[in-house]
């Protein structure tokens, strides 16, 4: 958006600058045309008159040797040429120094206007000199009757160097105008612009979730800091109404807890008093019990990240594999599934501290309930360029293609993986995502689930 301010910026300045100096330089050209027409016809008059009485008393040799050294010494001194004729239109005096003397000078046309009583200016160009030349043609009268008449021409370069050096002039100017404008504008744009970015920086992290985030409300123009209190104020309606459900999801799985275990209990005192008729719907209802309690579970894991997500950390993945490695054996060893872990040494990554330790936890969950007895659970690392993949994969019935893309939905559940609160993996999912990770879900070789996460890997 600065780049846009900018341009118009200038566009505009551009526009007055040309309209203002481009008439500015023509007219300066038309009026040193003038000015020099002017001065040169003065000067062509001077001649004249100094060389009135000779030339109307037919002494052109008087002309010659009174007024040449005059004529010489202002060309030396202007660049123009002075020719002076007498009535019949041969040269008395011609400050070029090629021209033979006596000279006709009759056919020319200024000299012809003169000797006609008119005064001549204007420019032709000169095929002897091969130039442009400026000149003026002033009669020597005297009563009305024409005795001769001077012609001073001055080349049209002289002026153009001048007129060229008023565009420069002119073309300094401007640059410095637009240089100036450019620095100006700059900075008027970068203060409509830069609280616009501050409010756009405040938008894109309250889209990633972080809801502390305010927009600063005295930068900028008008319209900017009510663009900001607004922001703030959806902000602040976003951490009210989220807080709440979280609140709310929390206090109510907390809440939960405690009457499910004590319905859990009573119903295993229940199973172990009771006859043997009622013992299958006393074993049923004790595994809803189980599957409510994980569900309870899932949800509070689900609310106290949302809401004490920390700041990432350089996570060991090989101490925390073993740890839950060894946390997991006893409940393997039961279910008679082997572990299986094949690790990079001192590979770390970047995560939320516990947060790698909740997502294997979920995966191996998953993994124990659909593997079947004999089978093995894989666990391995490997870093890849600048991320680390860990891969978890079970040898159970596996997932279709369309189950896979589904998987992650909070509350879905494949038959084929088990009855668990189809959480697993919309935990994993959030967990994963949070830290700037990925997850994706493959067919393992044979049969099973290949689970495969990209973290970023931590420095050194």
């Amino acid at each position: 958006m600065s780049r846009q301010l900018l341009l118009s910026y200038l566009s505009l300045t551009i526009f007055v600058l040309a309209v203002l100096m481009i008439p500015l330089g023509l007219a300066d050209a038309r009026t040193e045309r003038r000015d020099l027409e002017a001065r040169v016809e003065g000067d062509a008059m001077v001649f004249a008159s100094l060389a009135e009485d000779s030339l109307q008393a037919g002494a052109s040799a008087l002309v010659t040797r009174s007024l040449s050294p005059r004529a010489r010494s202002y060309q030396r001194q202007t660049g123009g040429r002075v020719v002076i004729v007498d009535r019949a239109g041969k040269t008395v005096i011609d400050t070029h120094p090629s021209t033979p003397p006596a000279s006709s000078f009759a056919s020319r046309p200024e000299i012809a206007t003169a000797l006609a009583g008119r005064v001549a200016t204007g420019e032709r160009h000169s095929t002897t000199l091969g130039a442009d030349l400026l000149y003026v043609g002033v009669p020597v009268a005297s009563g009305g009757t024409v005795y001769g008449a001077v012609r001073i021409t001055f080349p049209t370069s002289a002026i153009d160097r001048r007129v060229h050096r008023y565009w420069l002039l002119l073309a300094l100017i401007a640059a410095l105008i637009l240089a100036s404008a450019t620095l100006i504008g700059l900075r008027f744009a970068r203060s409509i612009t830069r609280p616009l970015e501050v409010v756009q920086e405040a938008a894109t992290r309250l889209g990633a979730g972080d809801l502390t985030t305010r927009a600063p409300v005295h930068d900028g123009p008008p319209e900017v800091r009510r663009l900001a209190v607004q922001v703030n104020e959806m902000a602040a309606k976003l951490e009210r109404l989220i807080g709440a459900q979280e609140a709310f999801v929390a206090d109510a799985s907390h809440e939960l807890r405690t009457p499910l275990t004590a319905l859990r209990l009573r119903l295993e005192n229940a199973e172990s008093a009771g006859d043997e008729s009622r013992r299958e719907d006393l074993e049923g209802a004790l595994d809803e019990v189980g599957r409510i309690s994980q569900l309870v579970d899932s949800l509070l894991t689900l609310a106290r990240f949302d809401r004490s997500r920390g700041e990432v950390a350089a996570i060991d993945t090989g101490t925390v594999i073993a740890e839950r490695a060894e946390a997991w054996s006893p409940l393997l060893e039961e279910r008679e599934i082997e572990l299986a872990t094949v690790l990079e040494d001192h590979v770390a990554v970047l995560a939320t501290p516990g947060a790698l330790e909740q997502t294997l936890d979920n995966l191996l969950a998953n993994a124990v309930e659909v593997a079947p007895a004999g089978s093995t659970i894989t666990v391995t690392t490997a870093a890849a360029g600048t991320d680390v993949v860990l891969r978890v994969t079970d040898q159970g019935p596996g997932l279709t293609a369309d189950q896979r893309a589904r998987a992650f939905d909070r509350f879905w559940r494949a038959e084929a993986r088990g009855s668990g609160s189809g959480l697993g993996l919309s935990i994993v999912h959030r967990l994963v995502t949070a830290d700037g990770g990925t997850i994706t879900l493959e067919d393992a070789p044979g049969s099973g689930l290949d689970v495969v996460i990209r973290l970023r890997r931590a420095a050194g």
